[in-house]
């Protein structure tokens, strides 16, 4: 029997919008398979319950995923008030029930508590690892680990709807932040406990919330190409993003074609009026070429710290 390939040499990033009850992993495999790609990975995981923004990277793109990491991230959040539970948010189990008198002074003053850089420690239904293994884990075995207080930024938290027990939330953040953990200390600082109902991611870093597709989307392009008798790929392959939009806040260098292939080999090279103290997104020739990134070397030289192997 003939072994399957193992995918296309495809490279750019898609946007997709991650439905409800599936994990990233999941997704992110569907995604692969659509496409028939040699590689890919996403950009920081969504909980099974929350669907929205989950930019899939596929080939060379994988290697700047973690620029995406390391952004900013907002959410729109459904906070169901009165009901506490272990993961919190309803996939888990009640731990506490408790009458909701909660005024709209005292939630706009609890709210005003999370605005700015301040303090989270991670729920144990996270991802983080405890000698190797991730801590929700060891949530579930009923272990309880220890977990150190983060730092993170709430850049914005604002009210959208307060009707009855839910309150509505649009929350800017920084990398790193849940959101699961900041309903539940809203929950306990309202003196009523609360979970996440409802989550959606609607933006990481800067890209736009329109340019999103869905799973069925996808699938249904590849029907599509079928009635036509085209090719998928040319349904496909037009709604891949640049795989340098992962790092596009960055400041651009741009080198000759020669200069370029010394970068390729790992090699620094000299460009003169190149920022220092930052990474540098770095091009080649008058296409403007993307081939990697780096950053000043004490030489003062460019010295490259990932490359896209094109």
């Amino acid at each position: 029997m003939a072994r399957r390939g193992k995918g296309r040499s495809i490279n750019g990033i898609i946007l997709l919008d991650k439905p409800t009850d599936i994990s990233s992993n999941h997704a992110l495999q569907r995604v692969k398979r659509i496409f028939f790609a040699n590689k890919a990975g996403h950009t920081g995981a969504l909980d099974p319950l929350a669907t929205g923004m989950l930019p899939v990277c596929l080939g060379e793109a994988t290697k700047f995923s973690q620029f995406l990491l390391d952004s900013d991230k907002r959410y729109i959040v459904t906070a169901t008030l009165g009901v506490r539970t272990t993961t919190s948010d309803s996939q888990g189990d009640v731990v506490s029930e408790r009458p909701v008198n909660v005024t709209q002074a005292q939630l706009d003053d609890a709210l005003d508590t999370f605005r700015g850089d301040i303090m989270q420690v991670p729920s144990m239904f996270s991802a983080l690892k405890h000698k190797g293994q991730p801590l929700y884990k060891y949530a579930r075995e009923g272990i309880t680990i220890e977990r150190e207080a983060r730092p993170i930024s709430v850049y914005e938290i604002n009210q959208l709807r307060f009707e009855g027990n839910e309150v509505d939330l649009d929350i800017h953040v920084s990398k790193g932040t849940y959101i699961r953990t900041i309903v539940d200390d809203l929950g306990e600082l309202l003196g009523c406990g609360a979970h996440v109902s409802v989550l959606r991611r609607t933006q990481v870093a800067d890209y736009p919330y329109d340019k999103m597709v869905t799973i069925d989307q996808l699938e249904s392009l590849i029907e599509q190409a079928k009635e036509s008798d085209v090719s998928p790929y040319d349904l496909l392959d037009p709604l891949l993003l640049d795989m340098d939009s992962a790092v596009k806040k960055y400041p651009e260098v741009n080198v000759s074609e020669e200069m370029g292939d010394y970068v390729l080999h790992g090699q620094p090279v000299q460009v003169f009026g190149a920022p220092d103290n930052t990474i540098l997104r770095i091009t080649v020739g008058e296409a403007h070429t993307f081939i990697g990134v780096g950053k000043m070397n004490d030489a003062g030289l460019i010295a490259p710290t990932r490359l896209a192997n094109l």
